[in-house]
């Protein structure tokens, strides 16, 4: 069950969510497919992202939500999509903020999907999901999707001579020094996934569902 008498306000909340991320991705595709890309390619184009693959999930998750309603099977793929899409807006905010130029339709996507749904997905979590249900291997589960990530995104930069993201651009930066920010990235995610479950512990004593 979620944290709240109010199935409706769940519901509600995770439409909104769910629009935000529709709406996001949109507007990336369509900026794509402005340049002349068709559609297949304007699709391989941004699903080199994991901005974009995160807030696809967050979209398809919160979508369901909306539709059948929070079922106690949600919490878990809510708090791992949470911290997903959270190193998005983490990382966007620390390492690549400002290094595109961006006007119009294109400032609302990159203010969706790098800053109000790593934002809104979280809160969500925190209050509108029922807590005391996690285990402690979740971090490594949840691990499990950014670590194939970034094995997609070096098997795609290699093959394709273009990286998704400067710090996984092994021809700029040599392998070395790809690995240490991956660990790094990495080793925050567990830190940052430990701390949701020992919050989910901490608030599942206090918080009494009904």
């Amino acid at each position: 069950m979620f944290a709240t008498s109010h199935p409706a306000v769940s519901r509600l909340s995770a439409a909104v969510i769910a629009i935000s991320a529709w709406l996001g991705l949109f507007i990336e595709l369509r900026a794509v497919l402005a340049n002349g890309f068709n559609l297949p390619v304007a699709l391989w184009i941004i699903f080199a992202y994991f901005t974009i693959i995160t807030n696809f999930l967050v979209a398809l998750l919160f979508s369901h939500i909306a539709v059948v309603g929070p079922r106690a099977d949600h919490g878990w793929y809510v708090a791992g999509v949470a911290l997903s899409i959270a190193l998005v807006g983490i990382v966007f905010a620390l390492l690549l903020q400002g290094l595109r130029e961006l006007s119009g339709a294109g400032i609302v996507g990159d203010f969706l999907l790098h800053r109000l749904n790593p934002l809104l997905v979280p809160l969500f979590w925190l209050f509108l999901v029922s807590k005391n249900t996690l285990a402690l291997r979740a971090p490594f589960q949840w691990a499990v999707f950014p670590l194939l990530y970034f094995v997609y995104a070096i098997a795609r930069g290699f093959s394709e001579g273009r990286y998704a993201y400067p710090f996984l651009d092994v021809a700029a930066l040599g392998w070395a020094r790809v690995a240490v920010n991956a660990i790094g990235i990495a080793i925050g995610y567990l830190i940052a996934g430990t701390v949701m479950v020992w919050l989910d512990r901490r608030l599942g004593k206090t918080v009494r569902v009904h």
